[in-house]
């Protein structure tokens, strides 16, 4: 049998007094597109950071493709797009440098750009349909078009596996559909993708295979599956996190 892509394993999360992850179990095989949804606070970011290995756990196991979070994201094997990025939007960085930021793992010490690493940012910047754009400074894109530039960063680190967390909030349908259809080709080549969205009626086009989340995995499945009215009611409904998960 194949090492999944990402292998949640029981895993529970505190901060403090409050339960964010409750026995989470979760497996993504390589080059799905899986979709994470749930109401906000329902730990979709925490899982996210869980398995960068970001958050420390009070108990279960996270690996990457058989690798610790900490060994994937040495290696480069695991790209990360949280939902706000802590960045000086005025800084004088253009979108070519920013995206290049995804290549540091690649370069060794000197981070001293190699061709490879140039041609990997531009073939980056051209999947987000971003190359008109390559000189501009970071902060003078729109909403939907710094989203692009943050993907484009994960593709150029050459990540096998791809965290977005509410990569469409905020964007033009432009940058929308870019995405859906740069993660749709991603998982094709055989990258496994994880993105977080409140998008449910896009989610059948956009995924191979949805969970829903409330502190644990209450369905994991096929779209139409955790798309269903009463799968949903477990997450936006009454609290019923007592009752055993549903899988299709």
């Amino acid at each position: 049998m194949s090492v999944p892509a990402v292998l949640v394993e029981g895993v529970t999360v505190r901060y403090g007094d409050v339960l964010a992850l409750e026995d989470v179990d979760l497996s993504l095989a390589t080059g799905r597109v899986c979709g994470l949804v749930g109401m906000n606070g329902s730990g979709k970011s925490t899982l996210f950071r869980t398995v960068m290995g970001l958050v420390a756990t009070e108990r279960g196991r996270v690996s990457i493709g058989g690798r610790t979070p900490a060994q994937a994201r040495s290696a480069g094997l695991v790209g990360y797009v949280p939902q706000h990025e802590a960045v000086d939007w005025d800084f004088p960085l253009s979108v070519r440098d920013v995206v290049m930021t995804g290549r540091y793992g690649h370069m060794g010490l000197t981070r001293r750009p190699r061709r490879a690493d140039r041609e990997a940012v531009e073939h980056a910047l051209e999947q987000v349909e971003l190359t008109d754009l390559a000189d501009r400074q970071i902060g003078r894109l729109s909403g939907g078009q710094k989203k692009r530039v943050f993907v484009a960063r994960g593709i150029a680190q050459a990540a096998r596996v791809l965290l977005l967390d509410e990569p469409f909030a905020g964007v033009d349908k432009r940058s929308e559909a870019t995405i859906t259809a740069l993660l749709r080709r991603l998982a094709a080549d055989g990258t496994t993708v994880l993105v977080s969205t409140h998008d449910l009626a896009a989610l059948p086009r956009l995924v191979d295979e949805a969970v829903l989340l409330r502190r644990t995995v209450l369905a994991h499945g096929s779209p139409e599956v955790v798309l269903r009215p009463e799968t949903l009611a477990l997450a936006f409904g009454v609290d019923v996190l007592d009752r055993k998960a549903v899988h299709s």
